[in-house]
């Protein structure tokens, strides 16, 4: 089976190395030429997990319609902004029935659609969408370190398509009917590891970074509700995991971003020496957006918006958000 993956970022890679050592025939397509003709000389990504083996039925293009030529099925591995220019691109190429797994995590910033519901409007078929989130670290997928994960469609059999494609004994795979659970505890997730990261930054300890994670899972919890999803999806792989091994970890590129801010350093900065796209620095706009619409109260999410976007002094946010009348736990 060729399955193609659009995008040679370090979780597009990741899941490359996965389904080629399967046995897959593996088309990973990338913008930069130079990358490509390295990946394919060395079988190594140069920029992202270059300490890692590729098998040698992985091999990377630059044309999109070479990368996708006669491929059963694609797999979407960009920043969330740049879904809907790159879904537009492979229209011409993706037939009607063929099923699209999207690992992009986010909130398209100017419709305030998910981005699952952006692939259906553009490529159509929304039975053949699948997203994936979970506490799936690239470095470590790569390594075959033993993870979890969970695809979400509204298309049981779909979801199973991809389990089955997906799984092995060292990356377990479990399913959910509920896309829009999954994808919004993908996307908030991200805006509560920065203010994890920044809460370190400045001097706090363990305490608080247990309460802005639980909190900030409640404020997620919140949203997801409100929009339809279920609540049990926060306490899954997709909300508690993936908040846990994102605020947590030395992997995480947003928690970083939140100790880079701490210190004074702006996003601009942190992505140009970093090469990544800090997810969730978009997201606070795009989910907080989302949450005012809804009626829905995010005041961890609001915090890192105007920290990251208006530059105010991260004591004058701790002031305000310590300063917040007590409320039930739940509500």
């Amino acid at each position: 089976m060729a399955i193609t993956i659009i995008g040679a970022g370090s979780w597009g890679s990741a899941v490359a190395w996965l389904l080629g050592n399967k046995g897959y025939d593996v088309r990973l397509w990338a913008r930069d030429a130079r990358l490509v003709e390295q990946f394919n000389s060395t079988h190594s990504n140069p920029r992202y997990l270059n300490d890692v083996v590729f098998p040698p039925n992985v091999i990377a293009y630059t044309s999109l319609e070479k990368a996708i030529s006669h491929a059963e099925a694609v797999v979407l591995a960009m920043p969330s902004a740049a879904v809907r220019d790159m879904a537009l691109r492979l229209a011409p190429y993706i037939g009607g029935g063929m099923p699209v797994l999207l690992l992009s995590k986010g909130v398209e910033r100017e419709s305030g659609m998910l981005l699952l519901d952006v692939l259906e409007q553009v490529l159509g078929g929304h039975d053949r969408l699948v997203v994936l989130s979970g506490p799936n670290h690239a470095e470590e997928v790569a390594r075959g370190i033993l993870s979890a994960t969970v695809v979400a469609s509204s298309s049981a059999a779909t979801a199973g398509f991809f389990q089955d494609l997906l799984g092995t004994p060292v990356f377990r795979v479990y399913t959910s009917p509920d896309v829009t659970g999954v994808q919004l505890c993908g996307a908030a997730k991200n805006i509560v590891a920065i203010a994890v990261g920044a809460s370190v930054g400045v001097g706090f300890g363990d305490n608080t970074t247990a309460m802005i994670m639980t909190r900030g899972l409640a404020e997620i919890s919140r949203l997801v509700t409100c929009m339809g999803g279920d609540p049990l999806t926060c306490m899954g792989l997709a909300g508690m995991g993936d908040l846990i091994a994102t605020c947590t970890s030395r992997h995480s590129r947003n928690r970083s971003f939140g100790l880079a801010l701490a210190q004074g350093e702006s996003l601009s900065d942190y992505e140009g020496q970093t090469h990544m796209v800090v997810e969730g620095a978009l997201a606070c706009i795009a989910v907080t957006d989302l949450a005012r619409h809804h009626g829905v109260e995010m005041p961890i999410g609001s915090a890192v918006r105007r920290a990251v976007w208006d530059g105010v002094p991260l004591d004058d946010i701790v002031e305000e958000l310590t300063g917040r009348p007590s409320k039930p736990e739940f509500y």
